[in-house]
């Protein structure tokens, strides 16, 4: 556990962290869920990486990509390329050391995210503007693929997955993070309960989080064998909801739905007094 500030009050966030081995090809065709509005998350992200004081939102990202480096170390080999997908500000380059990736692929939709991004030491770093629901990269061209702490934004999952799993050459592990179902319950309550009261409905502040069960079947439906798929859970805490909320915006994690909608400011204020 790591504390945002020394208060009683809890946000918690499920990691799900998932590591599989690229083997066999066996694309499915799905329907596409288009819950997200893609442009609003890109500028989201963009916002994020203008402000003066970015750096401070970088606590969990960074977090979470170190676990995700260190589940890397426990494969005894060096990957001559790797691609992090959704790379953001560089949080897994940070921890990424020459004796593990001989060059990276950073690919961000954010030019100032990437702009920010540091380039590791002793690694060839390129740096790509790329969408994670459209990889521009040939059949089989990576060693290793990484993703910490972006997929979740994503409209068609499977179809990402089925993307990672064809830019992968065939014993390439594929290692990702992303927020699981229950991240941010205790949001989701408040908001909602608030809503109700306030307004005789709710609509979705929270974004959907994809389930445990669910990521594995899509993992092995996009062709991965040997998944592993587990939980962590980490615990930050806050003095109220209004400081979860700035940070939420300063890691460019504010909602992107497309039904999204303003909270009236006496919901809001319920909702605040809820979340206590």
């Amino acid at each position: 556990m790591f504390e945002k500030c020394h208060q009683v009050r809890v946000a918690r966030s499920l990691k799900r962290t998932f590591h599989s081995s690229s083997l066999d090809r066996c694309p499915q065709d799905e329907t596409v869920m288009n819950v997200f509005n893609r442009k609003a998350k890109w500028r989201q992200r963009d916002r994020a990486a203008k402000a003066e004081d970015v750096e401070i939102y970088d606590y969990l990202k960074d977090e979470v990509a170190y676990r995700l480096v260190d589940r890397l170390r426990d494969v005894t080999r060096t990957f001559p390329v790797a691609a992090d997908i959704g790379s953001g500000r560089g949080h897994i380059a940070k921890h990424l050391t020459d004796d593990l990736v001989g060059k990276l692929y950073q690919c961000e939709m954010s030019s100032l995210m990437l702009d920010q991004s540091p380039d590791p030491e002793g690694i060839e770093s390129v740096k790509m503007q790329v969408d994670e629901e459209d990889l521009p990269f040939e059949p089989e061209v990576f060693d290793l693929v990484l993703s910490s702490l972006s997929l979740h934004w994503v409209n068609d999952l499977p179809g990402c997955l089925q993307q990672i799993h064809n830019c992968l050459k065939r014993d390439g592990p594929f290692i990702g993070s992303m927020f699981g179902g229950d991240t941010l319950f205790e949001l989701r309550c408040s908001l909602q309960l608030a809503e109700i009261e306030r307004e005789g409905g709710f609509s979705p502040h929270i974004s959907p989080f994809t389930d445990v069960r669910d990521l594995g079947n899509l993992l092995g439906r996009a062709g991965f064998n040997m998944l592993t798929v587990d939980v962590e859970e980490i615990t930050v805490n806050y003095p109220s909801m209004f400081e979860l909320l700035i940070d939420l915006k300063g890691m460019a994690e504010n909602n992107a739905s497309w039904s999204r909608k303003i909270l009236h400011r006496d919901t809001l204020m319920a909702a605040a007094a809820i979340y206590k």
